[in-house]
């Protein structure tokens, strides 16, 4: 099981990192969670430069890719070349897209009749784009899912382990990065954002 989280130059660490992190909760042989980017090197929006796990080839396979968010997605929807890799496709894959993440699905017409969350800065440009944006952090239909605001990336995550492994590893990895005293809350919360697009019928916004 392979799920890439796609990572452009400009990155929000928060968005990458924290989906990174709680997903590599599952310690299985066969589960593995990669930094997808166009480039060997990248640099994050506060100056951090990672190195890249996977390419774009890599993501275009894996079973889950979630879209990240940064600075210079405007940039990156904007070139051509750089678009025609990002071939993706919800019949076979889990499809997520974080904040300015999901510009990048809405100019793939990937969200063609489907509403979707963002952050502030960037709603202006999805609804552009023709997106429907909801004022809530997270929303699903089928296949794909998208979040809004940093500090939601948490939430797709869940619902990536929920859908691959079920509620119970979802909330395991949730309890586990929750503050100590907040656990229970935190895990609640979470869940209730995301169990009413764990069903077989998708909610209909």
């Amino acid at each position: 099981m392979h799920i890439a989280i796609l990572t452009f130059e400009g990155f929000n660490e928060l968005d990458s990192i924290i989906a990174l992190g709680t997903l590599n909760r599952v310690k299985k042989p066969d589960w593995r969670v990669s930094i997808a980017s166009p480039t060997a090197r990248i640099t994050s929006m506060n100056g951090l430069v990672i190195e890249a796990q996977a390419s774009l080839d890599d993501a275009r396979a894996a079973d889950a890719v979630i879209v990240g968010s940064g600075v210079q997605t405007r940039e990156v929807v904007a070139d051509a070349r750089l678009m025609s890799q990002l071939q993706f496709d919800p019949a076979r894959q889990l499809l997520g897209a974080q904040c300015s993440g999901t510009l990048v699905l809405a100019r793939l017409g990937l969200l063609d009749g489907v509403s979707a969350c963002t952050d502030l800065m960037t709603k202006p440009w999805v609804q552009e784009a023709g997106v429907n944006v909801l004022n809530q952090p997270f929303f699903a239909r089928g296949n794909i899912a998208t979040t809004g605001g940093c500090l939601a990336s948490h939430y797709l995550a869940a619902w990536i382990l929920a859908r691959l492994e079920g509620v119970e590893a979802a909330e395991s990895a949730l309890h586990y990065v929750a503050p100590v005293g907040e656990k229970e809350e935190y895990v609640s919360r979470a869940m209730r954002h995301i169990t009413p697009f764990l069903s077989a019928t998708p909610a209909a916004v």
